[in-house]
C-alpha cells in the first residue's frame, strides 16, 4: 500500500513549531472552538445535516440541494472519484503539484492520467505553491467534471479568484473550513454542486455514508456561517499578512530562495534543506518536504507567529554552523 504523506503530527507527535500544515496560525477561532466544545456528543446528529445544509446554502447564496456535506475533503475526493469511475470516466487530470489524495483516489479506482480526462482537479490558491490555477476556464469549457478545491481561498492573502460567480456555478467547489478556523483536528467539509448538476448531486449524496458529519463537525460548519466568525477570519488575515512579511524577510536573511505565493504558505529552497529536515524536527521545528508534491529539494512552510519564526531561525543557524 502506498503511504500517504501529509503535514502535521505523525508517529513522532506534534512539533513545538509546526510549519508543515497550512492551518490558520492565528487560530483556533474562539467562537468556532466554543461551538465545537458545546456540541452534543451524547446523541446522534441529524443524518441529513438539515440545519447545516440550510446555513451553508444561505452563506453561499445557493439552494440547499447543491450542498453536500462530507466527512472531510479527502472523503469527498474519494467519493467523487468513485462516482466518476461509475460514470465511465477512465482518465483524470491532476495539477502538476498538488495534494496527494487526488492521485491516490484516481489510482484506487484505476483512473489514468491522460488528455481525454473526464475528471479534472484544480486547487486555488494551489498547494504547495499558493498560486492561481492556469487555464481553468478552458478546462470548464471542455465538458469534463471539474472539481475546484477551495480549501485555501479563505486564507488568500493577495490576488483574487480566477472564476466569477458564473464560472463557479459550472464547477464542483470543495470547501474545508477547518484550515481557515485553525481547527484541523475537527473533521468536516462540504461540496457545492454545479448549478446544472442536480442529478449528479443526488447520486453523490447516495454514495455518502450515514452520518458523514459528527456533532463536532456539524457545530464547526454552523459556526463557519456566522458573521462574527467571518469577521474574526478577516482580522486573522490581516495578522497573517504582517506575519508573512516578517517571515519572508527572515527567510531571505537565512539565505533561502522563496517562491511567490498568494496564500498563508510558501515554498522555499536551500542546498542544505533536504538534509536538515530531520535535524530541524529534533529541535522542535517541522517543515513540509515537497518531494511528494513533485518538488524535491524544496519545502513548504506556513506562515507562523514571530516566536515560531525566531525558533526556526535559531535552529537553522545552529545547523548551518554545524554544516560548515
Amino acid at each position: 500500500m502506498t503511504a500517504r504523506i501529509h503535514g502535521g503530527p505523525d508517529a513522532a507527535g506534534a512539533a513545538a513549531h509546526d510549519f508543515s500544515t497550512n492551518a490558520n496560525a492565528a487560530g483556533p477561532c474562539p467562537i468556532a472552538l466554543a461551538a465545537v466544545r458545546d456540541a452534543d456528543r451524547a446523541r446522534y446528529p441529524d443524518p441529513a445535516s438539515t440545519r447545516v445544509r440550510a446555513a451553508l446554502a444561505a452563506f453561499h447564496g445557493v439552494t440547499a440541494g447543491r450542498v453536500l456535506p462530507a466527512a472531510s475533503a479527502s472523503e469527498f475526493i474519494f467519493r467523487i472519484t468513485a462516482w466518476a469511475a461509475r460514470q465511465g470516466v477512465r482518465q483524470v487530470e491532476l495539477p502538476p503539484h498538488a495534494y496527494g489524495d487526488y492521485g491516490a483516489a484516481a489510482r484506487a479506482w484505476g483512473l489514468a492520467a491522460g488528455e481525454e480526462a473526464g475528471l479534472v482537479w484544480a486547487c486555488e490558491p494551489s498547494s504547495p505553491l499558493g498560486q492561481q490555477e492556469r487555464s481553468l476556464r478552458e478546462r470548464i469549457a471542455g465538458g469534463a467534471t471539474v472539481v475546484l478545491d477551495r480549501a485555501y481561498e479563505p486564507l488568500r492573502l493577495a490576488g483574487a479568484a480566477s472564476l466569477d460567480r458564473a464560472g463557479l456555478d459550472r464547477v464542483w467547489q470543495l470547501w474545508s473550513p477547518n484550515k481557515a478556523l485553525g481547527l484541523t483536528g475537527v473533521r468536516g467539509a462540504y461540496a457545492i454542486a454545479p448549478a446544472a448538476a442536480a442529478a449528479a448531486a443526488a447520486q453523490l449524496q447516495a454514495l455518502a455514508p450515514s452520518w458523514p458529519l459528527g456533532a463536532d463537525g456539524q457545530a464547526m460548519l454552523l459556526a463557519w456561517c456566522e458573521p462574527a466568525v467571518q469577521q474574526w477570519l478577516e482580522a486573522s488575515r490581516a495578522m497573517l499578512r504582517d506575519w508573512k512579511a516578517r517571515q519572508l524577510a527572515l527567510c531571505r536573511e537565512l539565505g533561502w530562495t522563496l517562491q511567490a505565493s498568494q496564500a498563508n504558505f510558501l515554498v522555499a529552497s536551500h542546498p542544505l534543506l533536504p538534509t536538515a529536515l530531520d535535524r530541524l524536527r529534533r529541535r522542535g521545528v517541522q517543515l513540509r518536504d515537497c518531494a511528494s508534491f513533485g518538488l524535491p529539494g524544496r519545502v513548504r512552510l506556513s506562515v507562523q507567529p514571530p516566536a515560531a519564526q525566531d525558533a526556526l531561525a535559531a535552529a537553522w543557524r545552529e545547523l548551518a554552523g554545524a554544516f560548515r
